[in-house]
Order: structure tokens, then sequence, then C-alpha cells
């Protein structure tokens, strides 16, 4: 049976202070592509969702103008928190939020919405309707970096939970930005279930 929302945060607020400890090959090359791939302009707004400890966020926030971090941990936001005051990074913020209520903020529009290893968690229909509510913000760019199947997914591989983790192939992907008026402009295999998408508003 899959973990409710206040079991997921739970568990993350637990795991908090070690989460960036020992981190996987395939999510530091994650990491880094989404940031590539993101590349905010001086004056964008960027929402990262599922933001954790800040790996994207704080990796944005030096060239973006306003990063805005949500997450439904506090644990995992409170270290972000604290890199965030260690870099001396004033732009950037982090508050609660989800991929279906993102609570995004009321002053300013989107331009980037980023994700990494976090949308996993939903449904493959949770994934639609986040994708539809991600896009009702209006960005001119998705990048995501996620869990995800190429090809016949195998749970013995380390990236699939089936207690966790409910990863869609990238043809589910694809399909739901496509009908919310994107088209994936990159798709970078990672591992054979770990990847980058690129989404742009046509």
């Amino acid at each position: 049976m899959k973990k409710t929302l206040e079991e997921h945060a739970a568990r993350f607020d637990d795991v908090a202070a070690e989460y960036d400890e020992d981190k996987s090959a395939e999510y530091n090359e994650c990491v880094a592509l989404v940031l590539e791939h993101a590349a905010p302009a001086s004056d964008d707004v960027v929402l990262d969702l599922g933001c954790g400890t800040g790996a994207i966020a704080l990796g944005l926030a030096e060239d973006a103008g306003r990063v805005v971090g949500r997450d439904i941990s506090e644990g995992m936001m409170d270290q972000a928190r604290e890199k965030a005051v260690e870099r001396g990074l004033e732009n950037v913020e982090f508050g609660e939020g989800r991929f279906r209520e993102p609570n995004a903020p009321d002053d300013a529009s989107v331009d980037v919405v980023t994700s990494n290893f976090a949308m996993h968690h939903l449904s493959d229909d949770e994934k639609r309707e986040a994708i539809s509510v991600v896009a009702d913000l209006a960005p001119r760019k998705v990048v995501l970096g996620d869990v995800m199947f190429f090809g016949e997914p195998d749970p013995a591989e380390p990236f699939y939970s089936p207690e966790v983790d409910d990863p869609a192939t990238v043809g589910v992907l694809a399909d739901a930005f496509t009908d919310e008026g994107y088209a994936l402009t990159a798709v970078e295999l990672v591992h054979e279930q770990v990847g980058v998408l690129v989404a742009e508003r046509q």
C-alpha cells in the first residue's frame, strides 16, 4: 500500500539531516542536468517543486531573479534554509507546497518550473494532474529530473522501490506535457530508470 502524503513528509523529516550524504552518481548527474537545462535569466522566477534540501533551488539562485522552493517536509526545507544563509543567498525562499497545490507566489509569474527526484511518488493519474496544475502557471519551461522508465521496469534495480515509488514511463510523461500544450525539447537518459525531461510551451 502506498504511503500517504503525511507519511512521506514524516519519512523525509526523519532523514533530512543526512539526506545530502552518499547521494548516488545518477542523482548527482540529474541535479547537474536540471541546473543546466533550467538556465534561468537574471530576471526569471523559478519554482522548484519537491525542493528537498535545496540542491536545485540553491543551484539556480545565483543566476535567477527569484527562486521559490516548495516541499512537504519542513525538516528538508530547514536544511535548505540553513544552506541559503551560509551561502548568503537572499533571493531564494522555501515554504510548504506540493505538485497539485504548489502554493506559487501571488506577486510574480513563474517563468521556469523545476523538480528533481520527487514526482515519482505520485501515481500516473496524479502526475497528469500535477503537470496540468503546473501548466496552469504558464511557465515557458519545465525541467523534470526523476526516476522514470525508458524500457521495461525491473523492480530489482536500485531506483525503484514499490513501497514508496511509482515511476511513470517517459511516454506517459511526454503525453501529459503534450496534452497541456508543451513539447519535449530534450530527453536525457541517465540510467534505464532515471532521466531528465525538458518541456517547453508551444
